[in-house]
């Protein structure tokens, strides 16, 4: 969305505020844990488009059907891009599922429209302390949680070790020892890193988050301003500009998240930056290539600077206000956390998909997968870079101008007129940072 849609989202959130003030169908239910038998319809949206991770989630909800006769459960599935719109411009006509998957980013907003229903019964159903306290806060408001964490993951470089050992270059540590190796690598149908900015997604948000990060910064100020033009932001667009030029794709101007990813996984690319979605993706399109992918700590400015996490994700499942049946969503949800289930959907997408609750990594279940043991390493470097992260924009606390860093393609099309028009970066960057501004003006 740009800032007319953003502004007619502000308007939705009040009016459905009100209409949720005014009493909801779901008021008054109980959780999962009810003593009646469970009976309706409920409709989940997820985003899990991947055969494997769609499948689990499916004979999941087979299988709760099957316990429950008198429960149906449709499954629709959006990408990430497509679930914020269909949300969004669902919110005023009621057309919004029971439950879905999220994004922090799109939980704040959800909970400022009074959109979602709070999960604290089912989370200490669950077991409180099985969470993670800073996952648990990225849905936080007025002591109540309203998400609950389904998997986690956290950002990182990927690299392709026959690439650097064939040009005798060690693993980056730096940024400037990565632009090195990714221009020397740049070669033979290979390119050496590519540099994603297509709109409608948030890709160069994420990459210009990387090294703001790196510089200990937030791509939002303390008092929850768009910060686009300090030194140190100046600094990432032009490094970014500069990786574009001189080994990326000149057609990843246009790239959404799967275009980006589809280079690495086809062996296109020697670096990239991204989860351990890495290894199933290679995996599938690639298989040759799966003993030569490996991931580091994201590079730093300065090779004796601390490790940094630019981008923790903890995703999430939330409950809509407008559900008839918040209790069949509870019982569903807390059935995906049995620990049988959850080691199967996890397994879904080994090292890809974390555990966002204690007590499952180290069963004999979770450590027998072949993909766990292979990867080990790369599991060690995700799961550490996941305690120091935080979703992009959440370094001050979760916030709706979070969700609207991400979700408005501002930055995305700041490096647009950069890459494609030849706009002079500090004034694309001050432009960006206004729209930005101007836009969380609308929700102050």
């Amino acid at each position: 969305m740009k800032k007319k849609l953003a502004m007619v989202l502000v308007g939705t959130m009040l009016m459905t505020s009100l209409l949720a003030g005014c009493g909801s169908k779901g008021e008054g239910t109980n959780n999962g844990g009810n003593d009646g038998e469970l009976s309706g319809e409920i409709t989940f949206w997820h985003s899990f488009t991947q055969g494997p991770r769609l499948e689990s989630i499916q004979a999941t909800a087979d299988k709760f059907m099957e316990e429950h006769p008198d429960v149906k459960i449709n499954i629709e599935t959006f990408s990430w891009a497509d679930f914020y719109t269909k949300w969004t411009t669902g919110l005023a006509s009621g057309n919004v599922p029971d439950m879905s998957t999220a994004l922090p980013g799109h939980v704040v907003e959800m909970m400022d429209a009074g959109a979602i229903v709070p999960l604290d019964d089912l989370i200490d159903d669950i077991g409180r302390d099985k969470f993670s306290e800073k996952a648990l806060s990225e849905g936080e408001q007025d002591e109540a949680c309203y998400s609950i964490p389904l998997y986690s993951h956290a950002q990182v470089m990927w690299y392709r070790k026959d690439l650097l050992s064939a040009a005798g270059l060690e693993v980056p540590v730096t940024w400037e020892e990565f632009a090195k190796a990714a221009k020397a690598l740049t070669k033979d149908g290979v390119y050496g890193c590519s540099f994603p900015c297509g709109s409608g997604d948030m890709m160069a948000t994420r990459f210009l988050n990387y090294y703001v990060s790196s510089a200990g910064e937030s791509l939002l100020t303390e008092d929850l301003q768009a910060n686009i033009t300090s030194d140190a932001a100046i600094d990432g667009i032009n490094f970014w500009v500069d990786i574009y030029k001189n080994c990326s794709p000149k057609d990843s101007v246009n790239y959404v998240t799967l275009d980006q990813a589809n280079l690495y996984y086809q062996g296109k690319t020697a670096f990239d930056f991204n989860s351990g979605f890495q290894i199933s993706g290679v995996a599938t399109n690639s298989p040759n290539l799966v003993d030569q992918i490996d991931c580091a700590p994201l590079p730093k400015i300065h090779e004796d600077d601390p490790d940094y996490g630019a981008e923790t994700s903890n995703i999430p499942m939330v409950v809509w206000q407008n559900s008839e049946h918040p209790e069949i969503c509870k019982a569903f949800m807390k059935e995906l956390y049995e620990p049988e289930t959850y080691t199967e959907f996890l397994m879904a997408t080994p090292v890809g998909m974390l555990p966002s609750i204690t007590g499952i990594s180290d069963t004999e279940e979770y450590q027998a997968n072949e993909t766990v043991q292979k990867y080990a390493h790369a599991e060690e470097v995700i799961t550490k870079t996941m305690d120091l992260g935080t979703a992009i924009g959440f370094e001050h606390g979760p916030s709706v101008q979070a969700g609207l860093l991400t979700s408005q393609s501002v930055i995305e099309n700041m490096f647009q007129r950069i890459l494609v028009n030849g706009e002079d970066v500090e004034k694309a960057a001050q432009e960006a940072e206004d729209e930005l501004n101007e836009l969380f003006s609308t929700i102050q």
